[in-house]
């Protein structure tokens, strides 16, 4: 049996973004006290949170998922779906007769990149990974705790509570997800806001050129901004917007189609969004953990005990050293902070 603790005194560690860093995911642990247990890492009174996007990226993806997954299946973790788990369903299903297209996702030059070295490390473990597959159909899209919730990119209360009636809990199906492949559809909006964000046009013939060489009419705003007025109050992503840009007034459409996350809310905890100045919370119930451990960053998690506004003392980390030469893109020899 794996070591649970007392539930009424349990703490929880939840953690940023691994995508194949298994290595640095192992320092962390250690260095938060977790040990191997019959090959499972346990703590005997706390309990891990993965944030999603295990795969993809990284030198260790299988690795990555077997001890994520082990540690699920004995209840030393819990997950909630990232959007690279939700892409790789899409990239690996066949379309249904009639949609017009093969994949689910398509198999075009992005995509096939964005998945590259999760397939490559899979070669020869094909039915591996197919129930791989299968077991992400189990994970949620969110987690409601008491005190505190957990999603990989966006809570939209609204989405989450329609959600909740359509499927009877917290994941999707094979329906589900063939239904989400239309982006205006319900399941389309689910799938891209809780995992991917939330979006506001640019203004008419602006667009943006990202670091992976995208174009994009689009940028990520944060849902939790109180009473913004600028472009500036409420764009999140790595890719800066133009300054002239970034100083344009919100107009009242804009303002409309923005969600927001009150400060009476329970903690939320998110990933995803590429995060590289020092671990700090968003607002006082609000967190984000993903401090890209792939891209030469930090692995961070945050050690939740019950307290209602959080705490910057309560992050720790491991820092991802660069190599000299590597052919992935992160490094596995991490120092602990």
């Amino acid at each position: 049996m794996p070591a649970q603790g007392n539930a009424a005194s349990r703490g929880y560690d939840i953690i940023g973004d691994i995508h194949g860093c298994a290595h640095t995911l192992t320092r962390l642990l250690d260095q938060m006290g977790y040990r191997k247990i019959n090959g499972v890492y346990q703590h005997p009174k706390r309990q891990a949170i993965f944030i999603g996007d295990i795969i993809d990226r990284g030198p260790r993806i299988r690795e990555a998922l077997h001890l994520v997954r082990d540690m699920v299946e004995h209840g030393s973790a819990r997950i909630v779906m990232g959007n690279h788990e939700y892409n790789a369903l899409g990239y690996c299903t066949r379309a249904r007769p009639g949609s017009g297209r093969k994949w689910l996702r398509e198999h075009n030059a992005r995509h096939d990149r964005l998945i590259r070295e999760t397939l490559e490390q899979f070669d020869h473990y094909p039915h591996e990974w197919n129930e791989f597959l299968e077991w992400f159909y189990t994970i949620p899209l969110f987690i409601e705790d008491d005190g505190f919730r957990v999603v990989h990119a966006c809570w939209d209360g609204d989405l989450i509570e329609k959600f909740k009636q359509s499927q009877g809990g917290a994941c999707i199906d094979e329906d589900f997800l063939h239904a989400s492949s239309a982006i205006e559809s319900f399941a389309g909006q689910v799938m891209d806001t809780l995992l991917r964000g939330t979006d506001l046009r640019l203004p008419e013939g602006v667009k943006i050129t990202g670091k992976d060489g995208y174009v994009r009419e689009f940028f990520r705003t944060k849902f939790w901004a109180d009473n913004p007025q600028t472009y500036a109050d409420v764009v999140f992503q790595p890719d800066p917007l133009p300054p002239e840009v970034a100083r344009m007034k919100l107009t009242d459409e804009e303002r409309k189609q923005l969600i927001s996350y009150p400060a009476g809310e329970p903690p939320v905890f998110v990933g995803h969004y590429w995060m590289d100045s020092s671990p700090a919370p968003l607002k006082a119930n609000v967190a984000c953990i993903d401090y890209s451990a792939v891209k030469y960053g930090r692995l961070v998690a945050y050690r939740m005990d019950g307290e209602r506004t959080l705490s910057k003392d309560k992050f720790v980390w491991v820092e991802v050293d660069r190599p000299e030469r590597s052919d992935y893109p992160a490094s596995e020899d991490s120092v602990a902070r």
